[in-house]
């Protein structure tokens, strides 16, 4: 995670202030961390080992503190007028988005990927655990957030009324789709390089060069980044998008412009009662297991503690159920809703990248997440989730898990059920509504999804920055 080019940013980011750049006074930020906030709970995660390390760490502290600064999420419903709120969304030859998922049949080797593109990106419904219900691909935020934006009641189709311009540019599945084909780097870099070169011809782009414009990316940031390795593209490092916003599954800690926001779940309501009928259901469940982990060990990686967390899961067969993801067993949704149903505990441990969507569906099954890697969540979604991780999580540092230093299986079994029904209540009734995104035609009423969120956040961050 950490390098040299991360740690001479960092310096750059710690000793800068830049009120046009941010739209928020960051001075207090470092030197006063925050209000009451000693140097042992900014560190409470990671302790550096390296002044470099330091300066890396501070600087991802100070851009949460940028981006909450932006965050919308505990205002309510959103007010009804669209007065200075318009969003302009480009009409982009297909061939950009649409066409993208035609050739879903041979996208990835081992399955084939149109069963997801069903109902606007949802995939096809899952008629057993009730409505609202669907196989969502953890890819899929593309074209799901696509249907949205198409249909959001401020948008606007004269580019002077806009206020946010979205570019429905399927990145993401740009990226997918060349990850397992033998083709140069100019291949994978074209589209993006065309979009863009496009984008900067448009006197709207020049008006602001490009600061009032959002990308929707559906996959993590490091794959629009490619430097040694082959992998991906280098999309989110061509200069001209370093002013947009870019909404993302997983965000690069030191981009003040890499917007995390949730994983899609399976869950897509439409309604406030379906919302209501899904809380009462996750509050009355019986849960008979005090910990699960779904998953697969990763033995090829000298970092993971997928491998000890197994041996100590299955070592408290009574106590915590593991479902292994590597036959097979997590591919069916219902499987790991049920799991995550049933259990009090649901352990996070990082798998390919920090993230995990898994942490989003046992969070909308009420199950609290154990993380073992501040990355993972804490230090990513900073306009859906709450700054204190005690109301809705368990932290144990991976480190102590790896030297065999903590026994996890003990550690939860200690926890009160005072202490489990209040992370509960706050996951069910405050953070669930806003990490599940909604049907495209939803009309809630009384609640706010990710999608209203990460909407009227983004417009409360370019209002900052765009007179």
């Amino acid at each position: 995670m950490f390098s040299q080019k991360n740690d001479t940013f960092a310096r750059e980011i710690v000793h800068g202030e830049d009120k046009k750049r941010y739209g928020v006074n960051l001075h207090s930020v470092l030197d006063h961390k925050g209000e009451n906030e000693s140097e042992e709970e900014q560190y409470q995660y990671i302790k550096p080992r390296s002044e470099g390390e330091g300066y890396a760490l501070r600087a991802v502290i100070k851009y949460l503190h940028v981006q909450r600064s932006w965050s919308t999420r505990k205002k309510g419903k959103n007010p009804g007028s669209c007065d200075g709120k318009g969003v302009y969304v480009y009409d982009l030859p297909s061939k950009f988005n649409r066409d993208l998922l035609v050739d879903c049949v041979e996208m990835v080797p081992w399955t084939n990927m149109c069963k997801y593109f069903k109902n606007e990106g949802f995939g096809e419904a899952i008629e057993n655990l009730g409505q609202g219900w669907f196989r969502t691909h953890q890819y899929a935020l593309e074209p799901i957030l696509h249907s949205r934006v198409l249909k959001h009641p401020c948008r606007v189709y004269n580019e002077n009324q806009a206020k946010i311009f979205y570019v429905p540019f399927y990145g993401g599945f740009d990226v997918l789709r060349w990850h397992f084909k033998n083709v140069s780097d100019n291949v994978k870099d074209m589209f993006g390089i065309e979009i863009l070169k496009w984008l900067e011809s448009k006197e709207s782009w020049k008006r602001n060069n490009g600061k009032d414009h959002v990308f929707v990316l559906g996959k993590i940031s490091w794959d629009f980044r490619r430097s040694k390795l082959p992998w991906g593209s280098r999309f989110l490092e061509l200069q001209g998008m370093q002013n947009p916003t870019k909404l993302l599954i997983e965000r690069n800690p030191w981009e003040v412009n890499d917007i995390a926001i949730p994983h899609p779940t399976y869950f897509h309501p439409k309604t406030d009662y379906e919302i209501v009928s899904w809380q009462v259901k996750m509050m009355k469940k019986p849960r008979k297991n005090l910990i699960s982990f779904a998953g697969g060990a990763r033995p090829g990686n000298p970092n993971s503690i997928r491998s000890t967390l197994i041996e100590q899961c299955t070592s408290f067969s009574d106590q915590c159920r593991f479902l292994n993801c590597t036959n097979g067993s997590c591919d069916k949704p219902e499987n790991v809703i049920k799991l995550f149903q049933d259990s009090e505990f649901c352990l996070q441990p990082s798998g390919d990248s920090p993230t995990r969507k898994s942490v989003f569906d046992s969070l909308i099954s009420g199950c609290i997440p154990v993380i073992f890697n501040p990355y993972t969540a804490y230090y990513q979604y900073a306009w859906h989730l709450p700054k204190n991780h005690h109301k809705y999580s368990v932290y144990i540092n991976q480190e102590d898990v790896k030297e065999k230093r903590v026994n996890l299986v003990k550690k939860l079994m200690a926890k009160t059920l005072k202490e489990k029904e209040y992370m509960r209540s706050h996951i069910v009734h405050q953070l669930l509504p806003g990490l599940v995104y909604g049907d495209s035609n939803a009309k809630f009423q009384r609640f706010r999804d990710a999608f209203d969120i990460t909407f009227d956040s983004l417009l409360e961050k370019i209002n900052r920055l765009v007179l």
